[in-house]
């Protein structure tokens, strides 16, 4: 059974942006094909909630060979996109001095409808744990009315400082 969702997709105004892609590049380190965010929409620091979108193209490193003549957007691909709404969030809270939050692991992850290329993808992410050693969010992703992912997405954090074998 799916659980009730975080937010009523109906009422989210996707068209207000906070931030656009060039505010989340200022924050997110992901570049080319791996930025899965088009823009945030809302923060709420009290709720410990985000809310933010990736709109598909026909041109997603993913369409050609998957599945060819029948693109679907692959579920982690969801999954990456919910971490990185989640780690937007934790820097829009400071939460660390340096670095940012990765993608430490998932839990209780489903997919429950399709997201093709043409669609918008709406995410919301919820903090149920916000710690400096360890976040827990719990994620939902809708295409119009329909949740079509859902998961908690766990972040550690990451020092982004260059390797030593570089």
């Amino acid at each position: 059974m799916p659980p009730a969702a975080l937010i009523d997709p109906a009422k989210v105004d996707t068209s207000r942006l906070m931030f656009d892609r060039d505010g989340i590049r200022a924050v997110n380190p992901q570049r080319f094909e791996m930025e899965q965010l088009s823009g945030i929409v809302s923060i709420d620091t009290e709720k410990h909630l985000i809310i933010g979108f990736k709109d598909l193209t026909p041109e997603e490193f993913w369409v050609r060979g998957h599945m060819p003549d029948y693109p679907l957007m692959p579920g982690v691909i969801m999954c990456e996109a919910a971490a990185q709404l989640s780690s937007f969030y934790c820097h829009h809270i400071k939460l660390l001095e340096s670095g940012f939050i990765g993608f430490g692991g998932m839990e209780e992850v489903r997919f429950r409808g399709q997201v093709r290329p043409g669609d918008r993808l709406l995410l919301v992410s919820k903090a149920t744990k916000v710690h400096r050693r360890q976040t827990i969010f719990d994620t939902q992703g809708f295409v119009g009315s329909n949740l079509v992912y859902h998961g908690k997405i766990i972040g550690v954090p990451i020092a982004n400082s260059p390797r030593e074998d570089d």
